[in-house]
């Protein structure tokens, strides 16, 4: 990963979604929509959405999920057009996804196509949330969005919406942090070690991260 990325603020990067037509890019499995929300320092600034073309076909199960309709594909740009332009929307930024590890494989699969690649880091608010939220009922998006009393139009499994509700509890989390546990600013790279530490060293990790900030 990009040596200056890693240390950009928490508070500053894209967080995205996928809508795909199944489990695994490996399986033949493409993206059908893609959504993100640009964060700035703590705010939403900017949002990407595009329905898009896979050339096919959305299995039955998808299309009553999400809502997202063959008839509505076959009326969109092909992938590479949007993935196209969805690189340069991200370009310069961190991501955040949750659930990251699915997205990310159809972010890596989409982009292969178009002889692309991504070189920042990607972590995993679903993870974050383990941590940082740990008397949640659970971590799957929605629950953590009425836990947490999130802004959200309730809508599930469309990529925008999803991508919304995330950055919203990105933005919950790092407040947490800052309240609760004297994060000031933390760097993505931060929250990146935050997911990989077991809850018992988290406040080892705390206290090493309050030191270097006092540095």
């Amino acid at each position: 990963m990009n040596i200056g990325l890693q240390q950009k603020p928490a508070d500053h990067l894209v967080v995205f979604d996928f809508e795909t037509t199944g489990l695994s890019p490996d399986m033949g499995d493409r993206a059908i929509e893609i959504g993100a929300v640009l964060i700035e320092n703590g705010k939403i600034t900017d949002r990407f959405q595009q329905v898009m073309d896979p050339g096919i076909r959305i299995p039955l199960f998808i299309e009553n999920l999400t809502g997202i309709t063959n008839a509505m594909v076959k009326a969109a740009r092909k992938n590479d057009a949007v993935m196209s332009d969805f690189y340069e929307f991200i370009a310069g930024h961190n991501l955040v996804a949750h659930n990251a590890s699915f997205d990310e494989r159809f972010l890596r699969a989409e982009f292969r196509r178009i002889k692309k690649y991504f070189s920042g880091g990607i972590v995993c608010s679903l993870l974050a949330a383990r941590r940082i939220y740990q008397a949640a009922p659970n971590h799957q998006l929605a629950t953590l969005a009425s836990y947490k009393n999130l802004p959200g139009e309730g809508i599930y499994h469309r990529a925008l919406a999803d991508a919304e509700v995330t950055a919203h509890l990105w933005l919950s989390m790092l407040d947490e942090l800052q309240v609760r546990h004297g994060q000031q600013f933390p760097t993505f790279d931060f929250m990146f070690k935050l997911t990989r530490t077991p809850k018992h060293q988290l406040l080892k990790l705390y206290q090493k991260n309050t030191d270097k900030e006092l540095d």
